[in-house]
């Protein structure tokens, strides 16, 4: 337990529960309490236990396995709700729009199969999002979000890939934001496995980084004249979601919820529909290039 900074206790635990099917499943629970006692609040985030496997999205597209797969992840959701800009757009309902609609797009044109993360409001720590690809044999992983800053009026939208040294500060910055997604009052939710997380070792130098980065290039590329981009779109930095991912992989920050011009259009039902397409196309001539073995 702790005292907050208005003095009131307090305490977080964690519980167990029977799920259906008898495993064991655990809880974290933050409760604070008024001045006289009484919980004014009470924060339950499930756990996925160890006797109980994470149930895997369907595969929507071509009902052929031969076809690529992409793994596209709604960044937060849930309790979570990321990012806020001054208008109330949250960045969890801004991602899983972008994520329908370049899933939308990718099923309309039938080249590839592809599943999500999470198609509704829903939590799953960082280390569930890659599990799901990791467990599915996706081809590719990419996750979606939106940022926003205190200070400032930046705009654009960014493409970020892993790497153990960030590019700059502003990489770093928003990794450890990022990262936090796992934490509730500070308690980490998520405990990968030092082997899972060792991927990350030599990563700059493996065959994965550089598609990884091809990847990011194709975005950036494709997106070109309907998806607004950051003076500097392509960077690097330690994203936990993508540390355990031994596939082509990246974080695309789609703009700031926080900019007035970004947050139009990322409210905007047209703009997300010619940002599923963008982005879909991308996605395609990568896995089409990184099929044929010539991804560069």
């Amino acid at each position: 337990m702790r005292v907050n900074s208005t003095g009131i206790w307090a305490w977080i635990w964690p519980l167990l529960a029977l799920g259906a099917s008898g495993a064991a499943l655990g809880f974290v629970v933050a409760q604070r309490l008024t001045a006289g006692g009484v919980p004014s609040y009470v924060v339950r985030v499930p756990l996925t236990g160890a006797g109980e496997q994470l149930a895997l999205p369907p595969i929507e597209g071509p009902a052929d396995p031969s076809r690529p797969l992409v793994v596209i992840d709604a960044g937060h959701g849930g309790h979570d709700p990321g990012a806020s800009g001054p208008n109330g757009l949250k960045e969890k309902a801004v991602t899983l729009a972008l994520v329908l609609a370049t899933r939308d797009a990718l099923l309309k044109h039938g080249r590839v199969r592809v599943a999500l993360t999470r198609d509704d409001d829903h939590f799953l720590v960082l280390g569930e999002r890659a599990l799901l690809a990791r467990r599915l044999g996706a081809d590719m992983f990419l996750s979606i979000h939106a940022d926003a800053v205190e200070q400032g009026d930046p705009s654009g939208a960014t493409v970020y890939t892993l790497s153990d040294q960030a590019s700059d500060e502003v990489a770093a910055r928003l990794a450890s934001r990022e990262n936090r997604a796992d934490l509730v009052n500070g308690m980490p939710l998520d405990g990968q496995s030092q082997a899972v997380s060792s991927i990350l070792v030599d990563l700059s130098r493996s065959d994965t980084a550089r598609q990884s980065q091809a990847l990011s290039s194709l975005i950036v590329r494709e997106g070109k004249g309907s998806i607004a981009f950051h003076v500097d779109p392509q960077r690097h930095a330690g994203f936990a979601v993508l540390k355990s991912l031994d596939m082509p992989s990246a974080l695309f920050e789609a703009g700031y919820v926080s900019s007035a011009d970004d947050a139009r259009r990322l409210s905007d039902p047209a703009w997300r529909a010619r940002f599923g397409e963008r982005l879909a196309r991308a996605i395609e001539i990568f896995v089409a290039t990184k099929t044929a073995g010539v991804a560069r």
